[in-house]
């Protein structure tokens, strides 16, 4: 008995002095770099991107498809987000992340290379597959191989990776496309899957390879939720085709699109979901809410910007460039130890500063309100942003079983993805039909987007499990 005593303490002693060194100690430097590098190329991707899409739509005679070269990566990713649940559950996150590379990479050369807009849009599609599959195998990674005191801090690093390329992004994009061409910026950033590969492989195979269980065998995977994340992505693709083309025949693909949807994506996100159940299904929908109402509110900022105050794109850009800083600010507050007691409160308050935001940013329609309104707004949405995103993945691993770390991680991911494309078709919708009066068509958007963010304060009421 003495020696097995002595034995676990042993183990939780070599425990403590991993802990002890943080997410960038020894034990854990690697993995860390690793895997942050991962969200880096992510996010420098999508701020790279989004700024040379215009060129590329130009040059390919496909701006009248502009808007798929969006929509066909974020529905693709909802079946891929759904793979890497169960693939990671059942036999690991390293195949998942690894093939999610893999693809995230294959799609940006498939979209560099072509010469029609349509095999743009498909190396778009195989991109936001990719991309699926590498952010849900990430959450899983963290779910195991870091401690739970860890994980606010490593999700504070995933937020932080955000900031230079929110920065840096449009600048070195716009000068790539400028004076190399368009198709360099889709070529070179493949490139950078090699540091993610070489440091974050190694330690996730050491560190969280194979399934939870190792005495219980690989369970089969669940081909029921994987058709049901094909309804999902095709559902949606439609849905997001009948809110751009406002013709009455537009209402065949809506309503197929929204057959396919709902009960799909019922059946996909915890019980419970969309009545806010208290805890797992309200952390969730939160998700939802909040990415959803702030990305569709802010996709529109630049464009009000240029078209009702004559800034320059640039400049428009750019008053949304501190809000990376402040949301990394964010993500760091909630991930202090001191801050675990207040985490729903912490949330509450973020809701609100988003709710805030979106409404006050329309407010630069009176010309008599100075521009820099938006900016300063924004960089307060953004900080309510840090810390509702950083905690709402911080609760979702705390509330998950290690056996479900990937599925719920992969509901969280949906949710969010889904919103996006659901409030985005909204918005877009309101804005076509009211586009002839601006003040009334921005305010269209801006304002139910407010309204939802309230919502999601509501929401952040019921994230306790139970009552307290």
């Amino acid at each position: 008995m003495a020696a097995l005593e002595s034995s676990d303490s042993v183990v939780a002693d070599i425990a403590r002095r991993e802990d002890e060194g943080g997410v960038l100690g020894r034990a854990h430097r690697a993995l860390s770099v690793g895997i942050v590098s991962v969200v880096l190329l992510i996010a420098f991707e999508a701020t790279a991107i989004g700024t040379v899409m215009p060129v590329a739509a130009r040059e390919l005679d496909g701006v009248s498809l502009y808007a798929f070269a969006f929509s066909g990566y974020f529905t693709t990713s909802l079946t891929g987000m759904v793979l890497a649940g169960q693939w990671a559950d059942r036999r690991g996150p390293l195949a998942a992340l690894a093939t999610g590379i893999g693809a995230f990479a294959a799609g940006l050369v498939v979209s560099g290379t072509a010469q029609v807009m349509w095999v743009f849009i498909l190396g778009r599609a195989v991109q936001g597959f990719g991309g699926g599959l590498v952010i849900v195998a990430v959450y899983v990674v963290v779910g195991r191989a870091y401690p739970e005191r860890l994980r606010p801090a490593i999700m504070a690093g995933f937020a932080a990776a955000w900031v230079v390329p929110s920065i840096v992004g449009p600048l070195a994009s716009g000068a790539v496309a400028e004076h190399l061409g368009w198709r360099w910026v889709f070529l070179g950033i493949p490139l950078l899957v090699l540091l993610p590969l070489g440091l974050a492989l190694p330690q996730i195979r050491r560190r969280a390879g194979g399934p939870v269980d190792h005495d219980a065998g690989t369970p089969a995977f669940d081909r029921r939720r994987i058709r049901l994340a094909l309804a999902v992505s095709l559902g949606a693709g439609l849905v997001q085709y009948a809110a751009q083309d406002l013709r009455p025949l537009s209402l065949v693909p809506g309503v197929l699109g929204a057959a396919l949807l709902v009960p799909a994506v019922l059946r996909l996100l915890p019980r419970g979901t969309y009545r806010a159940a208290r805890g797992l299904p309200s952390v969730v929908l939160l998700r939802g809410l909040s990415a959803g109402s702030f990305i569709a509110a802010e996709s529109f900022v630049p464009l009000m910007l240029v078209t009702q105050r004559g800034l320059s794109p640039t400049l428009a850009g750019f008053s949304l460039a501190a809000g990376g800083l402040t949301w990394a600010a964010a993500s760091w507050v909630q991930s202090r130890a001191r801050m675990e007691p207040y985490r729903e409160r912490l949330m509450t308050f973020g809701m609100v500063l988003v709710a805030a935001a979106i409404a006050v940013a329309p407010a630069v329609l009176v010309p008599a309100v100075p521009v820099w309104t938006v900016a300063v707004a924004w960089g307060f949405g953004c900080f309510g942003m840090g810390l509702v995103i950083s905690s709402t993945s911080v609760l979702l691993l705390k509330l998950s079983a290690p056996s479900e770390a990937g599925a719920n991680s992969a509901a969280l991911q949906i949710s969010d993805a889904l919103s996006n494309v659901v409030l985005l078709a909204t918005a877009g919708a309101a804005f076509a039909t009211l586009g002839s009066d601006g003040t009334t068509a921005f305010a269209a958007v801006f304002l139910p987007m407010a309204a939802v963010a309230l919502v999601g304060a509501w929401v952040t009421t019921r994230l306790r499990a139970s009552a307290e």
